[in-house]
């Protein structure tokens, strides 16, 4: 039997309660999968909790559901926490977006460096590429999508957790390879720059914020390669035997 279609809800999920879904999704159920009153899905509030639901009534633009008990997940520890550079290419953007929400990032920050040159950020783009992979990828937790911060901002946000790198080319600068940088087990924050490289000053105050550089090989990569990089490398070492 295959699985049960998975929905995303942006509101609380009360068991036994009869609950309206948005427009868009309402249409996707009854549209789409022409599924009818009586027949069960699955919803999740992208916060950690599911629940198994019934149908209540299924009309062409509207649709209600049911919930029955609600569960927790949850999330994979440890966490995986991203500071981006985003380039001005709109596509590539999204599609490292939905790669990393697959491999189940914890929360995504725009990086504002020196060279950064990206584009106008669509926050609402943005959250619905991310609830969209997050279905796909029949996962629970949704990464959070912070506002765009400076590198001292996420210095002075993010620096807590037990791991901090800093990816970065600039060969007189200090790194070492990400497989011997990054150790399993711990809460990592990874900085990603732009496609101009960080400034040797902006990795300096990294280092001085007790980063360690990382490279990813012997060619330069995209932003996106290096992330998506960077994050397949995270998930393999620490949920290979999950």
């Amino acid at each position: 039997m295959s699985p049960l279609p998975l929905f995303f809800l942006d509101a609380p999920l009360k068991e036994g309660v009869e609950t309206w879904l948005s427009e868009d999704t309402a249409k996707h159920i009854v549209q789409v999968l022409r599924m009818q009153s009586g027949e069960q899905l699955q919803l999740t509030d992208g916060k950690g909790r599911s629940s198994l639901v019934t149908i209540e009534k299924a009309e062409k633009k509207k649709c209600s559901i049911i919930p029955q008990k609600v569960v927790m997940h949850p999330r994979k520890h440890p966490t995986l926490h991203m500071g981006i550079a985003f380039t001005k290419n709109s596509s590539r953007n999204e599609w490292l977006l939905e790669k990393i929400t697959e491999l189940g990032v914890a929360s995504i920050t725009p990086l504002m460096a020196t060279r950064t040159e990206r584009e106008r950020i669509r926050y609402d783009r943005w959250t619905n590429i991310l609830v969209s992979a997050l279905l796909q990828s029949q996962q629970y937790h949704l990464p959070k999508l912070n506002e765009a911060q400076s590198l001292k901002q996420i210095l002075d946000n993010h620096g807590s957790a037990a791991q901090l790198l800093i990816a970065h080319c600039i060969t007189e600068v200090d790194r070492q390879p990400l497989a011997y940088a990054l150790d399993r087990g711990n809460e990592t924050l990874i900085l990603i720059g732009p496609e101009g490289d960080f400034t040797k000053e902006e990795v300096q105050m990294c280092m001085d914020a007790n980063f360690v550089g990382i490279s990813m090989g012997s060619t330069r990569l995209r932003t996106e390669t290096a992330a998506m990089t960077a994050c397949a490398y995270f998930n393999m070492v620490n949920y290979e035997s999950a």
